[in-house]
């Protein structure tokens, strides 16, 4: 299999086997105008086995999100043909409007316009906090 090379866009590597596709459909990347690569379960010597996703000519995504759904995974920047940047992903301390509160009794299922924000609470389980309701999400298994 041979997938050419970008000369501006970015590439998410080392995306944990499986799931890119979360990945993907949280971007939205308008496939209508821009060139997007996803290969799947491909090998790879460090991790075994890996995602990858090449997104030509876009270049502006929202790190905070993809280190929240795979901290594991790498940005690399490119132009003109070569990575000039590489950003390591990281669970992020606060998201918000990410994840959705469940729970009803929240003020964030009564309130249109209360932003759902929250708070890392378990970097081994990735598990976060309302900051509203306390109530648990778990992103590992989401």
């Amino acid at each position: 299999m041979i997938v050419n090379s970008i000369e501006k866009g970015i590439v998410i590597d080392h995306i944990t086997a499986g799931t890119g596709h979360r990945i993907l459909d949280f971007l939205n990347i308008d496939t209508k105008n821009n060139t997007v690569a996803f290969i799947m379960n491909a090998y790879s010597q460090k991790h075994g086995r890996k995602d990858l996703i090449k997104i030509e000519n876009v270049t502006d995504v929202d790190l905070t999100v993809l280190g929240l759904l795979d901290p594991t995974a790498t940005v690399n920047v490119i132009e003109n043909g070569q990575i000039v940047k590489k950003i390591s992903l990281e669970l992020p301390e606060t998201v918000v409007d990410v994840i959705k509160c469940k729970n009803p009794r929240c003020v964030t299922s009564v309130e249109r316009n209360a932003h759902h924000i929250f708070h890392l609470m378990n970097p081994e389980t990735h598990e976060y906090r309302c900051e509203y309701c306390d109530d648990i999400v778990n992103m590992k298994g989401e």
